[in-house]
């Protein structure tokens, strides 16, 4: 008999050891929750980047698995915080891709890439061209993935494979350049 009585004691004591050592949230009280909330008064991040010729900054944007557009850059600098960050990048090439599979191939200078506003701006002299053959040259080139429409301001100039050509002050357009108003 004391033999058992000396094993109960001694799981009894083991049992208080390790309740001692994982205590158990008391019941009825709520979890705290493991992943912290960010403070909104957290300063915004910079952040700064540099590619190569043969590996450059690379940005891909995507809408419901599929690709809106895929931008390279030289460099980069970005301000902000996450969800609301800008971008600004230089020796540009991005490529804009429509649902209907047409793409557009563009190059400037410089870009402006506001996350919230959820634009692509290219900047100092823009050329591109179109899977269908189309050439556009413009000052500014902002394409705004909320529409997947591309506005361009400034000496626009279009050129297309079936002898088209024409110039003005603005243009809107989808990425194919099938649907475009020009002023």
């Amino acid at each position: 008999m004391g033999r058992e009585r000396s094993r109960a004691l001694a799981a009894a004591l083991l049992a208080g050891l390790l309740a001692a050592c994982t205590p158990l949230a008391p019941k009825n009280q709520p979890v705290a929750n493991p992943t912290p909330t960010p403070s909104p008064s957290l300063p915004p991040l910079k952040f700064t980047g540099r590619g190569t010729a043969t590996q450059p900054v690379r940005m891909i944007q995507q809408k419901s698995n599929r690709k809106q557009y895929e931008l390279t850059a030289r460099s980069y600098e970005s301000t902000g915080t996450q969800g609301s960050a800008r971008a600004t990048l230089h020796q540009v090439h991005v490529t804009f891709y429509d649902a209907d599979g047409s793409t557009l191939v563009a190059s400037a200078p410089n870009a402006l890439v506001d996350q919230a506003a959820k634009t692509v701006t290219l900047i100092g002299g823009v050329r591109a061209t179109s899977s269908a053959g189309m050439t556009l040259a413009c000052d500014t080139l902002t394409y705004s993935a909320r529409d997947e429409m591309i506005h361009g301001v400034g000496h626009v100039v279009a050129h297309g494979p079936n002898g088209l050509d024409a110039s003005g002050n603005r243009i809107d357009s989808n990425i194919s350049l099938t649907r475009t108003r020009m002023q």
